[in-house]
């Protein structure tokens, strides 16, 4: 028992948007995926929520960095110090007078380059780990939904994150056929900062934009439970008055047609390249949806009508990653071929 204070270890679920950490099969940590540095020292001043409070509200000393864009890392020093950040936040629950080892698994995305993957190795190995495991993505999001990735027989995921949208057919433990674009959670809250700026002439920042796309967020005209319209405030773009909006859920699954229709395409590419024999074994079980824009209502709805198989969204799609890295990091003997 003694030995678990010198060893630690964590899976983390290291997003564009959110960042979680699971450790002894717990939440231990879930904020935004943010820094808030000082411009003149360069030292971080906040992570996390306490940083995303400060996002669009900082004063020029100041400036807010979301240290990955479209799923890697963008900002390799202020990843670092959100990598170590929240490690610290982790362990400060545990006083310890040692500094136990750290072994930590990560999910990255199936698209990333070798560049990519040593950036998030390296971070992860300056923020204090010793041993750096690493998992694609959709195949964490696959063990997380709870689908058995080792069987001989093909299970198809598709992974809607902050940065990037992960697409996968996984038979016997691997990858068969997989697509990554960047057309994700991001470019919906763009979407709906750009829509409204064309038709309600209003101005409004990426946090009240994420807002709206959580209240009213939808991809489909018709839905059988309506959620009440959202009520945005700020200033009208020619006048700089204060305006405000009544936004309706029809008004967004407009505004986000065109990026969906992207991400039908690709599901639709990654289909086309799939073995017949996966690919009846796909048409039985359905296609899994995970990540926060799961969430976007409608969407199993219109991917099923598009596609002609049915999709299911996971249980609690937020933290199918972090759940399946953290099933991956108690396991890494057994899943070390899932593993970089």
């Amino acid at each position: 028992m003694a030995l678990s204070f010198w060893n630690q270890e964590l899976a983390m679920d290291l997003g564009t948007a959110n960042t979680i950490i699971f450790q002894n099969d717990q939440i231990v940590l879930d904020e935004p995926s943010i820094v808030a540095i000082d411009n003149n020292s360069g030292k971080c001043i906040a992570i996390g929520q306490k940083a995303k409070l400060m996002h669009e509200r900082a004063n020029p000393g100041i400036k807010t960095v979301r240290p990955l864009r479209d799923g890697v890392i963008a900002d390799f020093n202020a990843a670092e110090m959100m990598i170590r950040g929240f490690i610290k936040q982790v362990n400060s629950k545990h006083k310890s007078l040692f500094t136990p080892n750290i072994k930590i698994v990560v999910g990255i995305p199936s698209g990333s380059t070798e560049v990519e993957i040593r950036a998030v190795r390296d971070s992860s190995e300056h923020a204090g780990a010793r041993d750096v495991y690493l998992i694609f993505e959709p195949m964490a999001a696959a063990l997380g939904i709870g689908l058995d990735v080792e069987a001989p027989k093909g299970n198809m995921v598709v992974d809607i994150g902050g940065g990037t949208t992960e697409i996968a057919v996984i038979s016997l433990g691997g990858l068969v056929v997989q697509d990554s674009i960047r057309t994700a959670g991001d470019v919906f809250t763009s979407d709906i900062q750009y829509y409204l700026r064309q038709q309600h002439n209003i101005r409004v920042g990426e946090i009240t934009a994420e807002k709206i796309k959580i209240a009213v967020g939808a991809v489909i005209q018709n839905l059988d439970e309506e959620p009440e319209p959202f009520v945005a405030r700020g200033p009208n773009l020619m006048t700089a008055h204060p305006v405000e909006a009544t936004i309706t859920y029809q008004e967004i699954a407009h505004c986000l047609d065109k990026s969906i229709a992207k991400i039908e395409t690709s599901i639709l590419h990654v289909l086309e390249q799939t073995p017949p024999e996966l690919y009846s074994d796909i048409v039985e079980n359905g296609i899994f949806l995970s990540g926060g824009g799961a969430l976007l209502r409608g969407l199993a709805k219109r991917f099923s009508e598009k596609v002609n198989i049915p999709f299911h969204v996971a249980d609690d799609p937020l933290h199918s990653v972090a759940r399946g890295t953290c099933i991956a990091l108690k396991n890494t003997e057994n899943y070390s071929f899932l593993m970089r």
